[in-house]
Parts: structure tokens; C-alpha cells; sequence
């Protein structure tokens, strides 16, 4: 009969394909008992309770238990490490918060997120920034949607690559002076990203720790649909940022919002308000039309108990803006959907308590190169 210490050591064979590293070492073996039968009881903890590699982990225990010799049969269950436990976890591997001195001069983190692609989220975040920015605050734009950047076109940035200064890569500035870092600046265009887990870690830490940001009263994070890794990581790294979630009116589009508000919640990541896209279509003579029915970013805003910042209206103007990389609110801040986009960052600018410590010193700079994993 195996003893429970040879019953870990066999464990030490199951890797986490994420994190790289056995399930043992990563405290991930809840408890383990060798029973007189041959039946071993184990618990593994998983970080998140959806979490997509649960097969991965039952097979793995399963079949590095049962090659012991007299084992009998296998009793696996799964529990999730506290708040806590991720915390500890995150330090053990390196992931904890940002260096005090990483962002240090940034008054104000937001992510802008979405329940799912196509609501508009990035062009709400580079009008977004031009409205900031016409009410003359100083703004930043990281495009962390790894897999669908569009910040560099929407913001008429070219294939110009980030300079390194002084141990810092230094943002490329778009209209206005906004600050802009995107992955899309480092693969060749119109590459496929096909990064996860660690890569995207590494390179998102790179962008927020290891970028001359500089003085910045926002910061605008762009994020993928949905609630992967890449929400994951960022609020593990900036506890303290805010949320807004951008929606359109239909009902099921604000119930996959929702879940986006529900994992920024999950997370404790304040959410900070709501933006409703493509609230009507307005044609060029003024005519409004409700394409995508109505109601719904307040329905969410009311929901989650946070303003709603303002309904964008979709115009053509606003997509035609959108591709020729100057936004809408610089070049025609009469639109309707400029005008309900300034109304946005009005309410943002209104919302209070959003400010983040600033450090005393900034932390010393390390040596970075071009260190980002290449497509």
C-alpha cells in the first residue's frame, strides 16, 4: 500500500499547463488520504470555478495515482483557493501587484471591457481618450485586446516601433499627445496573436511596469470580450482600477455584459459605470432609428447600481472616423456620437474616489530591451 508521501511525489507529475509548474508545489493538493482498501481520497483547488483545464487535472491525478502499486481506486474532488490563496499564489510565481513605482505619476486606471466582440468597445476607447484629452487631461491608451488590436489604426498611428529610453519603452503619441502602447506595434501587421496564460502575463506586465508612462491623469485599457486571461491578470496587477463596460441595447447583449460586470465583481474590480453603443442609428439628416432596440445599458447601469455614462449614438461619421485613424470627437465634435462620447468622459471625470496612490519615488528602473514574446 502506498503511504501518503508517495502518493504526493506521484503528483508531482501532474503539471499545471498554465503556470508550468506540478500542482504540489503550487499548494493545489487540498488534502490526501490513503485509505487501508487501496481507494486514495485527494481534492485538487482550482483558481477560478469554471475553470477550462478541470479535464486536464482529473486525468492527470487520476492516472499518476492509480501506476501506485495496491492502489484500488481514486476519489477526486475539486474545491477554489480562497482570495487569499491567489494572492499567496501570485506572489509565489511573481504575479503580484505592480512595483510601487510602476505607475506611479498615473492618477486614474480604467478598463474599458465588454461581455462580447462587436459592441464597439475599442472605438468608445479611442474617443473616449480624445474627449479626455479635449478637456485637456493627460491620457494613455494601452490596447491590451491581444488578439483583436486595433488602437494603432483607430488612433492613426503607423508601423513605427516603441523607442527604449533610459531601461523604458517609451509610448508612441497620437493626437493630442495620448500615449499609446499595443502589442500590435511589435508583430508584423495583421499578425495572428495566439498567446495565453504566461506570455500574456508577461507581456501585460511588460506594457504597465516597463513603459514610460510618464505623468498621466487616465489611463485607458482597452480589454478583449469576454472574461479570459487577460482580465485575470490585469486585476491581479492593478487591484485598485475601475471598470466600465460598454454595451449595446439589445437584452442579450446586455445580459453578456453582465457576466463581464459579474467577473469584475468576482475580482473586486469596482465597476465604475456604464457606456451604451450604438443606441440608435442617426442618419446624416438627423433621423434616429432604434436598430438595436433600447433600454439596455441603463437596464445593466440599473442593475449593477452604477451611472450610466452616456448612449452612443452610431453614425457614419464615427465609423468612417474610425478607419481613417483621427477619432470623431477631434474631427467633428458636433456629431451626435461625439457629443454623447464627451458626455461619457464628463461623467467619468465626475465620478469620485477613483484616484490611485502615488508613490513617494518611482521604483528603479530594470534592464528590458525588447524583452516581449514575438508572434
Amino acid at each position: 500500500m502506498p503511504t501518503r508521501d508517495q502518493a504526493l511525489d506521484a503528483l508531482r507529475s501532474v503539471i499545471d499547463p498554465e503556470l508550468r509548474r506540478d500542482i504540489v508545489e503550487l499548494g493545489m493538493v487540498r488534502s490526501l488520504d490513503v485509505h487501508a482498501n487501496g481507494v486514495i481520497d485527494v481534492m485538487v483547488s482550482l483558481t477560478t470555478p469554471g475553470c477550462p483545464i478541470r479535464n486536464h487535472f482529473q486525468t492527470g491525478v487520476t492516472g499518476a495515482l492509480r501506476e501506485l502499486d495496491g492502489v484500488t481506486g481514486v476519489n477526486l474532488s475539486f474545491d477554489v483557493l480562497s482570495d487569499q490563496e491567489k494572492q499567496d499564489l501570485g506572489r509565489q510565481l511573481g504575479r503580484g501587484t505592480l512595483p510601487a513605482g510602476a505607475l506611479a505619476q498615473v492618477q486614474h486606471v480604467i478598463c474599458v471591457g465588454s461581455g462580447k466582440g462587436g459592441v464597439g468597445k475599442s472605438s468608445v476607447t479611442a474617443n473616449l481618450a480624445a474627449a479626455l484629452a479635449a478637456e485637456g487631461k493627460l491620457v494613455g491608451v494601452l490596447d491590451a485586446d491581444v488578439w483583436g488590436y486595433s488602437q494603432p489604426r483607430m488612433l492613426g498611428l503607423g508601423a513605427e516601433r516603441p523607442k527604449v529610453s533610459g531601461q523604458k519603452l517609451i509610448p508612441l503619441a497620437a493626437h493630442d499627445g495620448i500615449k499609446v502602447m499595443s502589442i500590435g506595434f511589435f508583430v508584423e501587421q495583421d499578425a495572428a496573436v495566439v498567446w495565453r496564460g504566461p506570455m500574456l502575463h508577461k507581456a501585460l506586465q511588460q506594457f504597465l511596469e516597463d513603459v514610460d508612462w510618464g505623468q498621466l491623469d487616465y489611463l485607458l485599457i482597452d480589454l478583449p470580450p469576454g472574461t479570459g486571461d487577460v482580465s485575470m491578470t490585469l486585476a491581479q496587477l492593478l487591484p485598485d482600477a475601475k471598470f466600465v463596460i460598454v454595451t449595446t441595447p439589445q437584452p442579450v447583449a446586455q445580459k453578456v455584459a453582465r457576466r463581464s460586470a459579474e467577473m469584475a465583481t468576482k475580482l473586486k474590480l469596482e465597476v465604475a459605470g456604464v457606456i451604451e453603443n450604438m443606441a440608435d442609428f442617426v442618419t446624416p439628416s438627423g433621423e434616429r432609428y432604434a436598430i438595436f432596440g433600447t433600454g439596455g445599458g441603463q437596464l445593466l447601469a440599473d442593475e449593477l447600481e452604477v451611472p450610466l455614462l452616456g448612449r452612443v449614438p452610431l453614425t457614419m461619421a464615427l465609423r468612417e472616423q474610425s478607419d481613417s485613424g483621427l477619432p470623431l470627437v477631434f474631427a467633428n465634435p458636433d456629431d451626435p456620437a461625439a457629443q454623447a462620447i464627451r458626455e461619457a468622459a464628463h461623467g467619468l471625470i465626475a465620478i469620485g474616489g477613483i484616484d490611485l496612490p502615488i508613490a513617494a519615488e518611482p521604483a528603479a528602473p530594470k534592464p528590458v530591451g525588447m524583452s516581449l514574446p514575438m508572434a
